[in-house]
């Protein structure tokens, strides 16, 4: 079913990608290791998927859990549930059992779309998670378990889903870990979100942002023109940066998105991905990913295959720092345009661009028109006074968590009539209006991307018969930005080491989340009032780690 002529496409994600399988059809839209999909196909399964989700009673506003790894039926998933209006939850597929069910329960979630070697995890939850009706398994080679669906014999059995008109008001929702606490979701009106990221989409290959009736016919172009984008979204779909970055933004111009099969990043497969597909950019997090892709580079030229990167136009880079020498030896290989951007899951703050010719910074950035810096008391900071001060997001601003009054209130802020999003990013404006990053006022942990909150660690510690207390924090790591440590004192009268505490926690928490090293102190320092003395526990680790 295609849209009238003369109807105006609402600003929304499923209705735009349904008018560019109606001009695009033939051309990928998605690719993943041999199975590509076109545009028209990827259309629809989504409406085949669809009409699942509507036989089992979902509708508008009913939220449907990803728990996948990268793959086309994240994708296809997502597509199925915006066109019935619904709400796509992205899930770590790195949490157990009470994380699986903790997000499943606060999210509301009616169904769960998962892959098969995560099963194990999901049966155990099935009976607690009674608000999910319709359980579907993505075949990965792992056990099917009962009373779950197959994914492709359910696309296979449906008859595709008729097209409906949507709301640039629906809700989008985003699971982010944020600062402190458990996971929260994030909450978008879906047509405020979608043109804020027109700009990121058209502007980069020196296209105006076209009217939303006109992008279908600009992807046309582009592809005839041989300049449609291919991304490939190096990092997982279930955060924001590769969902964003890697799959919204450039499907909003018609481009293919290319996941990789291996489940860990492989800096090789990248560059091999790469040449197979021509594609034209890649989205990381940060030094974690820029450096073994380098080390890749070096290692296939030592070898005397060096790999082509000369598709590539950009990379992009969102959540971690991507220091400065590191942009530089990328550089070193092709005269790429790197796009080092400032934002979190509450909002987009500013970026910065390199290229050959210019000298790369770490943790520079100019501000977005509509970012602010404010001090505690309210002030804007002035350009230039070293005073420091919270950044703030203005543009799309999110509505505010979800189920999360509270943490709304303290984070979304209007001042002077605009509201504001107030992340947690703590910075200096300098003389030239630029923004150097100081870092988070929270003791939040950014390991490889992945936030971890140091209070969920520190009682998951404190499970242990013989621990007392504990504290966790993050210690810089080449490899993954902050490394988890931690340091616990004990009952009296008992004994255990780190080693023995790490082996109890493996299967109590993600494995991302576990202390890499954890040292043990005849006391756990706090004030006077029980709240913790992270000061000390990190002098306490950085000396016993020397």
């Amino acid at each position: 079913m295609t849209r009238e002529r003369d109807e105006a496409l609402e600003l929304h994600y499923a209705t735009l990608w349904e008018a560019l399988s109606d001009e695009i059809g033939d051309r990928d839209a998605i690719v993943h290791g041999s199975q590509r999909r076109t545009w028209s196909e990827y259309e629809t399964r989504a409406a085949r998927l669809a009409s699942a989700f509507l036989d089992a009673g979902l509708g508008a506003d009913s939220k449907i859990g990803m728990y996948l790894y990268n793959g086309n039926e994240y994708l296809e998933t997502q597509f199925a549930g915006m066109k019935i209006r619904g709400v796509p939850i992205n899930v770590n597929y790195r949490y157990l059992d009470d994380e699986l069910f903790y997000l499943l329960d606060n999210s509301d979630a009616e169904a769960l779309v998962f892959h098969t070697s995560l099963g194990d995890r999901v049966a155990r939850v099935m009976e607690r998670a009674n608000k999910v009706r319709l359980w579907i398994e993505v075949d990965d080679g792992g056990e099917s378990i009962p009373g779950a669906v197959q994914y492709e014999s359910l696309i296979e059995g449906q008859d595709p889903a008729k097209r409906i008109t949507r709301s640039p008001n629906d809700l989008y929702m985003l699971y982010t870990g944020g600062t402190t606490g458990m996971p929260k979701g994030v909450m978008y009106d879906i047509g405020g979100m979608l043109q804020g990221l027109l700009t990121a989409a058209f502007p980069p290959m020196g296209l105006a942002v076209p009217e939303i009736d006109d992008i279908p016919k600009v992807s046309r172009k582009l592809h005839d023109d041989g300049l449609a984008p291919v991304s490939i979204p190096a990092c997982p779909l279930m955060h924001g940066t590769g969902m964003w970055l890697g799959a919204f933004v450039p499907h909003l111009a018609g481009a293919t998105v290319v996941t990789l099969p291996h489940r860990s990043f492989d800096a090789h497969e990248l560059w091999q991905t790469v040449e197979r597909e021509k594609s034209t950019h890649i989205v990381i997090v940060g030094d974690a990913f820029a450096k073994p892709m380098i080390r890749a580079l070096e290692e296939a030229k030592a070898d005397g295959r060096a790999y082509d990167p000369t598709s590539v136009r950009m990379i992009l880079s969102s959540g971690v720092m991507w220091t400065s020498e590191v942009k530089q030896q990328l550089l070193e290989w092709h005269e790429f345009v790197l796009i080092d951007a400032m934002g979190s899951t509450e909002g987009s703050m500013g970026t910065q661009i390199t290229v050959r010719g210019t000298s790369p910074e770490t943790a520079k950035f100019t501000m977005n028109p509509t970012t602010k810096v404010f001090t505690e008391d309210g002030r804007e900071v002035v350009p230039g006074s070293g005073e420091t001060g919270m950044v703030a997001a203005g543009g799309s601003v999110p509505r505010g968590y979800f189920k999360d009054e509270a943490k709304s209130e303290a984070t979304f802020k209007t001042i002077d009539g605009v509201r504001y999003s107030f992340p947690g990013d703590w910075a200096l404006v300098e003389a030239d209006g630029s923004l150097t990053l100081l870092g988070r006022g929270s003791n939040c942990i950014n390991t490889a991307g992945e936030k971890v909150y140091p209070e969920e660690v520190e009682e998951a510690v404190k499970r242990h018969p013989a621990v007392l207390d504990c504290l966790v924090v993050g210690i810089d790591d080449e490899k993954f930005g902050q490394r988890v440590t931690g340091v616990a004192s004990l009952v009296t009268g008992k004994s255990v080491t780190g080693e023995e505490v790490r082996e109890f926690l493996r299967d109590k928490i993600a494995a991302y989340k576990m202390p890499k090293q954890l040292f043990v102190a005849e006391t756990v320092k706090r004030a006077p009032n029980g709240k913790a003395d992270y000061k000390w526990a990190r002098e306490t680790i950085e000396e016993a780690l020397g």
